[in-house]
Formats: structure tokens, C-alpha cells, sequence
């Protein structure tokens, strides 16, 4: 039994009711259609015979037209019920995959593309729910129409005409196996350019403007249409095999109706069967027509539904980076303490962190400085428990930090990134992120503690400002200040800042920071981690380390730094320099 079986199996029974109900109309639906032909015959066979007319006659087409009324009412119903049901199969599927794809990790991220799962999420959870709805469906309803027709096509009419009739059919179920195995084959190739399509405009759209700096535009539109063009070729190859299940149905049925026309008409002129008898059988050998065409459709959307199965259940049962197994809902205040923490990266030969130790108090500001790829942003994912060190441990308030639930712990840090990102909303929305209920107030203080209130009021809606996917309206110093004002509204017990202010001037650096050590002094207790190539960030620091290949060379304050006369305090010349030259 495969996992697709099992997954839509379990589906079933949890909406047991629903499918119950539907098969109970789609059996209605059956029986009337059975009924049909019979009546038909019987009505030809007497006004063949002269024994049916008038009244009689006009109740026998009434008794039609109702049966016909009643089999559009079950088709309508049962479908309302059952898609009803199936539906909910799509919106459990990807709201597991969406629990699952924010509970990931970075390194997950770095082995996905975007417009993948984004694939997954639409066109692979489609072909699933139709698995589950239509298939299902359509191959009980085609499955006992079909028992039900040749029941009476051998037991009712003739059980002659039913055994020739059905020589042509295991030709068919031949042909159905071998075309299947194609519709699977294709079907996993078109989800997958289908995927790839998708990522290219996703990249594409989201780089544009790099696009445009570059003049790349005419390579992106080649890109793009090779690509859809191999969607296009996939997706045809996968339509082309589903169209040949009509022709296999087509020379099965017609060969089926010219053995029964011949061994009918010996029979009929032999006085073996009347001609009402031979219309029945003919109507009954036509109303297979639909069985067939179901088997086709049934197994052309399960070989769908596999092939997206296969592409969605391993993003299902990744891994997570992180264990979410600590016990521990609330952070209080308290010392951060690392010891001997070391972490390497896969495939890398060396650790991008080691052997770090450093305690902070509550209340204190760290600063993390040295050159790139020195280790800062490892050592703040470390500390946001994105990365689990392979040696050391971490502590906060005397626990370690894999005792504290992932939510509760991220939900006492503030974190701005050194690519900060905004959400197609207004600027007001993007600063209460983390605080839905802030007022308005509290945001405008917010945005003043990161200096970028003024430059908000410049825009014509204010606050109320569109800033479009990924904050492109505003420059990246505004995205950093954005960003921080959001982190500073949350007001968490540890602020971390990973090269948060390299995009804004050295003016407006020196503003935030003074908001910062204010907040400081007004709110005891809060600490925060400052990771900066710029050394004036982290000037007023409590304690500053200097990362070199992964490792703390220097430890101290501003002045005590200087004096060792090391790293820090020719950088520190060497950007005073610099700085000086600029304001000339």
C-alpha cells in the first residue's frame, strides 16, 4: 500500500460521512441510469407489438423525464458534498507544509528554491486533492455502474450478447496499464519545469531592478522562454498520453458494438430476441462508455496525485535544524553565559566559530567586531538558536538555552539582520510586527529611537505608507531603520543588532546609538549584542571581543582595546582616518 494510499485512506475515514453521502447518491445516480434502458426497451417491444399508446404512453416518457430530473439533483448534490469535503484535504496538506516551512532552519532554506515550494504549495497540492475527491469518486461511480450494467447485460437481457461483447476489454485494460506508467513519468517531469518556471519569475521579479542595472533583461526573457517553452513540452507530453486512454475506449467499445450488432442480428432472425431486447443491450453496452472513461481519468489523476506525492512528502518529513524539545515557556532576565562554543559549517574544513567564551550581565551592551567572515553573524544565530554549536553550551538565566521552548526564547530577542526585511504593508504595520496592538504613539516613539521618523513624514501617506515587497520603495538606510524601530517597539530582554546600521550615515549612526544606551538606562536589565565591521557602533560597548577565523584575539572596552595597541586600534585609526577624510 503506498503512502499516497494511506495519507488519502486516513482522509477518508476522518470524513467518512461525506463519502458515505456520495456514494450513497452516486449508487441512486446508477440504479436510475439502469432503469433507463430497460424502460426504453420495454416501450419499443410494445409499439412494436401495438400494445402501448396514448396515456400509457405519455406516463412512460413522464416516468423519463423524472428519472432524468432526479440523476441531474444526485450529480449536483454529490459533488457539493464530496468537493466539499476534498477541499479540506487541500487546506490541511498545506497548512502542514506552511507550519513546516517556518519551522525550518537557514540551512534548509540555502538547499530550496522559493518558486519550488511555491510549486509545491499550489499545482502539487492540486494534483493531491484531486486524488482524493474526483478519483475517488469518479472510480466508485465508474466501478458500480459498471457491476451494475453487465449484471444486467448478462442476467437481464442476454447473457450471450454480454460474453462477445466483452472479448475487446482485456485488450483495453492492457492498454490502460502501459498508458498510465506514461502519464506518471510525464506528470513528475511537468511539476518539476513547472517548478523551475515558477523560481525564474520569482528571481527575476525579485532582482528586477538588478536585471535592469545590468541590461540583462534580454537574457532573462530568452530564460524565461526556454523554460516555459519546456514546461509547455512537459505538460503536453502528460495531456498527450491522458488522450490516448479515448482512443483505447473508443476501439474497445466500437468493437464491442459490432460483435453485439452481429450476434444480435442472428439472434433477432432466428426469433431469439426481439429488437426492444437488442436496443436495451446496445444503450447498456453504451452506458459503458462512461465506466471506461472513468477508469482512464481515474488513473490518469492518481498517477498526478503520486508523482506531486513524491514531491511533497519530503518536505513534509524534513528534518527540522533545530529539536524543538525544551520544557520552559518564559525567559526571565538574566546573565548570558557561553563557554567553549565551536561550530563548523557542512563541508567547511575549519569552524566558522571556536572555542568562544564570554559572559554577559543584564544590562550590558557586547559588542562583536572583526574582519568579514570572522564569525559575528554565526555567533548571533548561535545565540538565536538557528545553529546548534557542536561543542560548548549557552546559558541564559542558569538554563541552557535548548531547555527554553524556540518560541518563548525568540519571543524575548529582538533581531535586526544585516539584510533587512519588510512586508508588502504600510510602515506602521511593519514596525508593530511583533507588537499587533502598539498604538499609534508608540510606534511614532519607535521610529524616533531609530531616527527615521522625519523620513517617514516625507512620504505623502505618512505611517500609512506602501512599501511594496521586501520594503523596495525605501533605500536600504530606511529598511535598517525600519527594521530597528520594529525590534526597539518589541522591546525585548536582548537586542541583537548583526551590522544593522552599515547602510546609514555616520550622523545617523550616532543618533541611534545614543537612543539605544538611553533605552538602556531607562529599562535595567536589557542587554543587547552589537555586531559591526564599523567600531564606532560599538565605541560605548561594555565589553567588545574581535573575532579573526572564528576565534576571540582581543577582549576589553574601547579604551582598554586601544591600549593593546592590536587589531582593533589600528582599525579604529584606520577608520578615524577615513572618516576624517570623508567630511573634507
Amino acid at each position: 500500500m503506498s503512502k499516497l494510499s494511506r495519507l488519502i485512506g486516513g482522509f477518508v475515514r476522518q470524513h467518512s460521512r461525506a463519502y458515505i453521502l456520495s456514494g450513497a447518491m452516486l449508487a441512486g445516480v446508477a440504479t436510475l441510469s439502469i432503469w433507463v434502458p430497460r424502460k426504453v426497451g420495454a416501450m419499443i417491444d410494445g409499439l412494436a407489438n401495438h400494445t402501448l399508446s396514448g396515456n400509457a404512453l405519455l406516463m412512460e416518457i413522464g416516468a423519463l423525464l423524472l428519472i432524468g430530473a432526479g440523476i441531474y439533483f444526485l450529480r449536483v448534490a454529490w459533488r457539493q458534498i464530496l468537493y466539499g469535503a476534498a477541499y479540506q484535504l487541500g487546506v490541511s496538506l498545506r497548512t502542514r507544509l506552511y507550519t513546516r516551512l517556518t519551522l525550518q532552519g537557514p540551512a534548509f532554506y540555502q538547499r530550496q528554491r522559493t518558486g519550488d515550494l511555491m510549486a509545491l504549495a499550489t499545482n502539487d497540492i492540486d494534483a493531491i486533492e484531486m486524488a482524493a475527491g474526483e478519483a475517488m469518486l469518479a472510480g466508485f461511480d465508474g466501478a458500480l455502474t459498471l457491476v451494475m450494467v453487465l449484471g444486467v447485460m448478462l442476467l437481464g437481457v442476454d447473457w450471450r450478447l454480454a460474453c462477445i461483447a466483452l472479448l475487446p476489454f482485456p485488450l483495453m485494460a492492457w492498454a490502460f496499464w502501459y498508458i498510465s506508467g506514461h502519464i506518471h513519468t510525464a506528470s513528475t517531469d511537468s511539476l518539476k519545469r513547472f517548478s523551475a518556471l515558477n523560481d525564474h519569475v520569482q528571481e527575476t521579479l525579485s532582482g528586477v531592478r538588478t536585471l535592469r542595472a545590468l541590461g540583462l533583461e534580454q537574457r532573462s526573457a530568452q530564460q524565461f522562454s526556454a523554460l516555459a517553452a519546456q514546461a509547455s513540452d512537459a505538460s503536453l507530453r502528460a495531456q498527450v498520453w491522458e488522450a490516448a486512454y479515448e482512443p483505447a475506449v473508443g476501439l474497445t467499445l466500437t468493437a464491442a458494438t459490432g460483435l453485439t450488432l452481429g450476434l444480435g442480428g442472428y439472434l433477432i432472425w432466428h426469433d431469439q430476441l426481439t429488437i426492444g431486447a437488442l436496443t436495451s443491450f446496445t444503450m447498456y453496452l453504451g452506458q459503458l462508455i462512461w465506466p471506461m472513461f472513468a477508469a482512464g481519468w481515474v488513473l490518469s489523476l492518481i498517477e498526478r496525485g503520486r508523482a506531486a506525492w513524491q514531491r511533497l512528502q519530503p518536505m513534509l518529513d524534513a528534518p527540522l535544524a533545530i529539536d524543538d524539545h525544551g520544557t520552559l515557556t518564559a525567559v526571565p532576565p538574566g546573565t548570558l553565559t557561553l563557554r567553549g562554543i565551536s561550530y563548523a559549517y557542512a563541508g567547511q574544513t575549519s569552524p566558522a566559530i571556536s572555542d568562544i567564551t564570554l559572559t554577559l550581565q543584564p544590562g550590558q551592551t557586547l559588542g562583536l567586531v572583526g574582519p568579514t567572515g570572522s564569525g559575528k553573524s554565526t555567533l548571533l544565530r548561535v545565540l538565536l538558536r538557528q545553529l546548534t554549536p557542536q561543542h560548548g553550551s549557552v546559558q541564559w538565566s542558569g538554563h541552557a538555552l535548548d531547555a527554553y521552548k524556540l518560541q518563548a526564547l525568540r519571543a524575548a530577542i529582538s533581531w535586526v539582520p544585516q539584510e533587512s526585511f519588510l512586508f508588502s504593508a504600510s510602515i506602521a504595520d511593519n514596525i508593530a510586527l511583533a507588537r499587533p496592538d502598539a498604538t499609534r504613539a508608540q510606534i511614532e516613539h519607535a521610529a524616533n529611537l531609530a531616527a527615521i521618523h522625519d523620513d517617514i513624514l516625507l512620504f505623502a501617506d505618512g505611517y500609512d505608507t506602501q512599501v511594496g515587497e521586501k520594503g523596495i520603495t525605501l533605500s536600504g538606510g530606511q529598511r535598517q531603520r525600519v527594521a530597528i524601530a520594529r525590534a526597539l517597539l518589541a522591546d525585548n530582554d536582548l537586542l541583537l543588532l548583526d551590522d544593522a546600521l552599515s547602510a546609514v550615515d555616520t550622523g545617523t549612526e550616532t543618533r541611534i546609538l545614543q537612543h539605544l544606551e538611553e533605552l538602556r538606562q531607562e529599562r535595567k536589565g536589557r542587554s543587547a549584542v552589537i555586531a559591526s565591521h564599523r567600531l564606532s557602533s560599538v565605541v560605548s560597548a561594555d565589553l567588545i571581543i574581535v573575532l579573526r577565523d572564528g576565534r576571540i584575539t582581543e577582549t576589553g572596552n574601547h579604551e582598554q582595546l586601544l591600549a593593546l595597541d592590536g587589531w582593533y586600534a589600528s582599525q579604529w585609526r584606520y577608520q578615524q582616518l577615513e572618516a576624517s577624510l570623508d567630511e573634507a
